[in-house]
């Protein structure tokens, strides 16, 4: 079984204790598991059996790269490779792009480094481009826990199943249809009935809110990271991205990645990988094509 061997623990780092799982030996990778090494898989802030902040405040990008950096100092380690995905990717490309000297290579997927533009805040600009009902959006509510009362409406299976299943090239909405009338038909393309079962299981309620504060975060983290405008990500990278992910067919992001944006802004980009078929979570749909794409970069350092 994939799970044998893997040991849980809780560090103590930057404020709160963080749950990893491990599994293996020699060089450390944070974030995805790939094989001969020693993969350690955190808890992200907020996520899982991590310590979670009440308040938005609390989950900046300065708190989440803070966390990463305390946990690389626990693991008893002055560099480690990095591999993860979608909110995992984002913080981690500003891991590398505040302290490149903590990562001795990066393995991204799904969402694509995105330059700070001093002119345009993240969830404006969303809105300016896909209207109100852009899922970022929905979770901007002026009132504290409207957001979270969407998703308690729409029940924590639906919820999984439209994600898992989201394959449309396209935005993520929460079109007000949708809300009057959320159905659970959906293909599943993380397996059987059973294992959705499972995950809607292991979901607590309060996961929801955590999970929205990143998003929350976001006009917030702009603002902050003034000072990076214009700054470049130099640790060395590979990309993979599906061609069914939406984050890939948001407006200028193909452009941005194949036609030498995101070369410009991290110049250490050895390759990009397009893999076809699949969508936002690859690594559940092909994990272990995944996995072959980490462990072919990640050899060479």
């Amino acid at each position: 079984m994939a799970t044998e061997g893997i040991t849980h623990r809780t560090v103590p780092v930057n404020g709160i204790n963080m749950h990893v799982a491990e599994k293996g030996e020699g060089p450390t990778i944070v974030g995805l598991a790939a094989r001969g090494y020693r993969a350690v898989a955190p808890d992200l802030r907020g996520f899982g059996d991590t310590d979670a902040q009440p308040s938005v405040e609390a989950y900046s990008i300065f708190h989440l790269v803070g966390d990463l950096v305390a946990l690389i100092d626990a693991l008893g380690q002055e560099q480690v490779c990095s591999s993860w995905a979608r909110l995992g990717a984002i913080v981690a490309w500003h891991l590398c792009l505040f302290r490149p000297d903590r990562v001795k290579a990066l393995v991204n997927i799904s969402v694509a480094f995105s330059p700070r533009k001093p002119n345009a805040k993240p969830v404006e600009t969303l809105r300016s481009i896909y209207g109100d009902e852009h899922y970022i959006a929905r979770f901007q509510f002026s009132e504290p826990g409207e957001a979270e009362k969407l998703f308690a409406k729409l029940g924590t299976e639906f919820v999984l199943r439209r994600l898992f299943a989201y394959r449309t090239p396209g935005p993520f909405f929460l079109t007000a249809e949708l809300l009057a009338h959320p159905t659970t038909k959906f293909l599943c393309l993380l397996g059987s009935q059973r294992k959705i079962f499972a995950i809607c299981r292991q979901i607590r309620a309060e996961w929801i809110h955590r999970g929205i504060n990143y998003y929350r975060s976001l006009d917030r983290n702009w603002e902050l990271s003034a000072p990076w405008t214009g700054a470049q990500v130099k640790v060395p990278t590979k990309f993979i991205v599906g061609d069914l992910d939406l984050s890939y067919h948001t407006p200028g992001v193909q452009n941005f990645i194949h036609k030498g944006g995101l070369k410009k802004f991290v110049p250490l980009l050895e390759e990009v990988v397009v893999m076809e078929g699949v969508g936002h979570f690859l690594n559940q749909e092909k994990p272990s094509e995944t996995t072959d794409h980490i462990f072919d970069f990640i050899k060479n350092f």
